[in-house]
């Protein structure tokens, strides 16, 4: 039963709901600047299978960190209180999505734009067991976890609605990855997730210096993110991508102003205004938009 004691707004986090909320976001955003409207299968299918991995993500945690350790937080403690729901949950979830994907997704496109996602996603949990008795920030397994993230976010809109473009000679798969939409958003989602960890980190330590050091390494790439985003929109001569890059400009900041004011705020709040953050800028983005 829920413990009364919880916070509402915790909750999204504490049951993993968080990503597969950002994830189906950003498929909107995905789906609208490449100009074609999905089947519901396809958000079912992506929010499922976030879900699934974000709980086994956190299961590993909880088996394999030392309790006590700074990174485990409230959602750790809850899938550690209801593990064997949680593992069932997990295994429901993929198959769901294996199924609802099966049934919504034609069979050649499905498997030849997976093949990347199951490749980042393994050197994601193969990278997420090796590093977990490491206290620095992973910065690789960040970026294959954005990798990955912003990958399979992306895919649905582009299977269903690619066409030839800067990269025309290239398989749709690998055009994908080259795309600008897709390489900003995984950015995004990288510094997101570690500003996390930097979080959860400078709230458990006084070194001074490894501090400055992990907040100019999220500083720096968010101006830069943030820049790259606004020159990428004013270079938009069709001007469809304008409104997402705006989103991802407005994402950045609001990252970029959490990290200034964190010490106002714990570490799961933290997380989950952060998640917030990814989100935020789908009002803006749907103004801005309506006329695509």
């Amino acid at each position: 039963m829920p413990d009364r004691r919880t916070p509402l707004w915790l909750w999204p986090n504490l049951l993993s709901l968080d990503a597969p909320a950002v994830a189906m976001a950003w498929l909107f955003m995905f789906q609208k600047i490449w100009l074609q409207v999905l089947p519901w299968g396809y958000y079912a299918a992506l929010g499922l299978a976030v879900w699934g991995i974000y709980i086994l993500d956190r299961i590993i945690d909880v088996k394999m960190l030392s309790p006590g350790d700074h990174r485990l937080g409230e959602r750790h403690e809850f899938h550690q209180r209801h593990m064997k729901f949680m593992s069932i949950l997990a295994v429901v979830t993929l198959l769901g999505s294996a199924f609802v994907a099966g049934g919504h997704i034609s069979f050649g496109p499905l498997v030849d734009y997976g093949k990347p996602v199951i490749f980042l996603v393994v050197v994601f949990f193969s990278l997420t067991i090796f590093s977990k008795q490491d206290r620095e920030i992973p910065h690789l397994r960040n970026l294959f976890a954005g990798l990955a993230f912003s990958y399979g976010t992306a895919m649905g809109a582009h299977m269903w609605s690619w066409k030839p473009g800067i990269f025309d000679a290239i398989h749709p798969p690998f055009n994908l990855a080259l795309s600008p939409e897709m390489l900003a958003f995984a950015v995004l989602c990288t510094l997101n997730i570690s500003a996390i960890h930097f979080w959860e980190q400078s709230a458990f330590t006084r070194d001074r210096e490894r501090g400055a050091a992990n907040d100019l390494s999220l500083t720096i790439p968010l101006t830069g993110l943030a820049a790259a985003a606004i020159g990428l929109a004013v270079l938009d001569e069709e001007s469809r991508s304008r409104p997402f890059y705006y989103a991802v400009l407005i994402s950045s900041a609001l990252i970029y102003v959490l990290n200034r004011v964190r010490s106002k705020y714990s570490v799961d709040a933290l997380r989950v205004m952060a998640d917030a953050a990814m989100i935020a800028p789908l009002p803006v983005f749907i103004a801005l938009s309506a006329n695509l």
